[in-house]
């Protein structure tokens, strides 16, 4: 079963305040702004903080210009990132000039320079770019353990020894893969299963029906923490948000499971605080 975990205090306070300011933006003042871009398989988040790195804005969108965390439409992605950051830069009064980036563990030989180019095409000067459950850490400040990131395409491991990573790996299997066995299972269309996975009132008929594909995840995080003296799990990405799936993974790796109250803002918030004016 799930963990409570108290050392969640600081990273579910940071995820409500930048829930707020998704809603209402805090016009003030600020030296610099540091913008944090996240390239997901479902949403496009950006995530703005102020110079004392507390959010002042943020703005997400359902995108499908990445595909099992590669991006696949360029222009797409570019066109969103665009967007976003000019309704961020009306919302607040500046204009938004530093911003960090991310990716999957393991896919920086593949997709680094795309990524790159996207946050550069939208405007930005790019200042760092790191795996994604590297940047998650930022908000957990987990020392040892392992930070699982299940996204909409990938699920990506990041084992920790004493605050440092040691070991990275990523495996295409995510939100998508849920979507498509709700799709077969209630013969939607994709986008359909999409919608209808995202409503937290289903999530309880669902467990049942996504358990097959649950325990598939449970199984590549243990494939690749049995080697190493992992203890705890810390689970986020916005498919962890699925309610309940916490307790299935659990069970199949016989480990304790620690999820934030909202695991989808985590590692955008943690891109953003690796943010710096140090130009790439």
């Amino acid at each position: 079963m799930q963990t409570v975990n108290t050392s969640f205090q600081y990273c579910d306070q940071l995820v409500r305040d930048f829930e707020k300011v998704i809603a209402q933006p805090i016009v003030k003042k600020s030296s610099v702004y540091y913008t944090g871009v996240d390239l997901g398989t479902a949403y496009i988040v950006l995530a703005v903080l102020d110079e004392n790195y507390q959010p002042v804005a943020g703005a997400y969108r359902f995108a499908d210009v990445v595909k099992d965390g590669m991006v696949v439409d360029y222009i797409g992605a570019i066109r969103i990132v665009k967007e976003l950051k000019r309704e961020l830069e009306e919302k607040i009064g500046t204009t938004l000039i530093y911003a960090a980036a991310a990716l999957p563990p393991g896919t920086f030989t593949l997709d680094s320079g795309a990524i790159k180019y996207v946050v550069q095409g939208a405007g930005f000067e790019l200042t760092k770019l790191l795996d994604e459950p590297t940047a998650a850490n930022a908000v957990l400040n987990i020392k040892n353990g392992a930070i699982v990131d299940i996204g909409g395409g990938t699920t990506g491991i990041a084992i920790l020894k004493d605050g440092q990573v040691i070991y990275v790996a990523d495996e295409p299997t995510g939100g998508t893969h849920f979507s498509l066995v709700i799709a077969g299972a209630y013969k939607l269309s994709f986008d359909e299963a999409d919608q209808y996975k995202r409503d937290s009132r289903h999530h309880k008929e669902l467990l049942p029906v996504l358990r097959p594909v649950i325990e598939k995840v449970a199984s590549i995080i243990n494939c690749h923490v049995r080697d190493y003296p992992v203890k705890e799990i810390y689970l986020v990405g916005g498919t962890c948000c699925l309610e309940g799936i916490e307790n299935i993974i659990a069970k199949q790796i016989n480990l304790p499971i620690y999820k934030p109250q909202n695991p989808m803002f985590v590692t955008p918030l943690g891109i953003a605080l690796n943010c710096t004016q140090e130009i790439l």
